[in-house]
Parts: C-alpha cells; sequence; structure tokens
C-alpha cells in the first residue's frame, strides 16, 4: 500500500494527515455489533494540508464550506461490519469528496434562441389548446 490517498492523477494526500477514530456502529450487526468498533470517522485538515496548491485549495474551502468546521472535513463510514472495509469507503468518499471540490467550474451556458419552428410549434399548441377549452363553456345568450 503506498503512502499517499490518490485524489486525481497528479494530487495526492499524505495518509500522515489523515486522521482516524473508531467507535461502535450502530444499527443491526449480529453478535458483534455492540463488541467491536467498526464505524469509522476519517478527518482531514483541509485548511492547513500543504498536499493542494493554493488555488485549488481555496477553491475546495469555498465549495465545502458548508461541511468544514474548522477548515476541518470529516467524514463517516459505517455502513460495512468490518472496520477495514469501512476504512476503505471512508477514503474512497474522501477522495471523491475533494475530487470534486477541486474540479474547474463547468462552462458557462451559452444561450440560444428557440428555432422558428419551435416558436411557430408552441403557439400553434396554444390557439389549439385555447379554442378546445372555449368550446367547453357554456354557450352565452
Amino acid at each position: 500500500m503506498d503512502d499517499d490517498l490518490r485524489v486525481t492523477d497528479d494530487i495526492a494526500l499524505p495518509r500522515a494527515e489523515l486522521t482516524w477514530r473508531f467507535s461502535r456502529s450502530g444499527g443491526p450487526g449480529g453478535q458483534s455489533v455492540n463488541t467491536t468498533d467498526s464505524r469509522v470517522e476519517l478527518r482531514f485538515d483541509l485548511a492547513a494540508t500543504p498536499a493542494l496548491p493554493e488555488p485549488l485549495k481555496a477553491r475546495a474551502l469555498e465549495r465545502l464550506a458548508g461541511r468544514l468546521v474548522d477548515g476541518v472535513l470529516s467524514i463517516v463510514a459505517s455502513e460495512h461490519r468490518s472496520q477495514l472495509q469501512n476504512r476503505r469507503a471512508a477514503e474512497e468518499r474522501l477522495a471523491a469528496v475533494i475530487a470534486a471540490a477541486i474540479a474547474p467550474p463547468p462552462r458557462p451556458r451559452k444561450r440560444t434562441k428557440p428555432s422558428k419552428g419551435a416558436v411557430e410549434r408552441r403557439l400553434t399548441d396554444k390557439r389549439r389548446i385555447a379554442l378546445r377549452k372555449q368550446e367547453r363553456r357554456r354557450p352565452s345568450e
């Protein structure tokens, strides 16, 4: 197992910067559910890491502002019964969250005008529906 957690092809987080905490997982799980610490909480100090370049770090801090507590990102995994599987799930989720946060913004949408045919079809349909509703009314005297 290498020493870094891959986020993208050219960005990796050092495993030394990851902080782990384990606790008992809730919910069903059989006989060992109350004795094993299978719930995993992975914490990563995004604000203090030197692993990300400054522009990417600023973008990630801005996009993840609602999920951060004092610049620290916390990921919880408890869906598996084994601690090892939950550790792997938490690492994958952390990599996915950070990759999405540092991704470049999408290109702005280019506004387009509807074609003349589309405008004509819309207006024709509108007239047909208005006529149908007009025919449903009671005849006026």
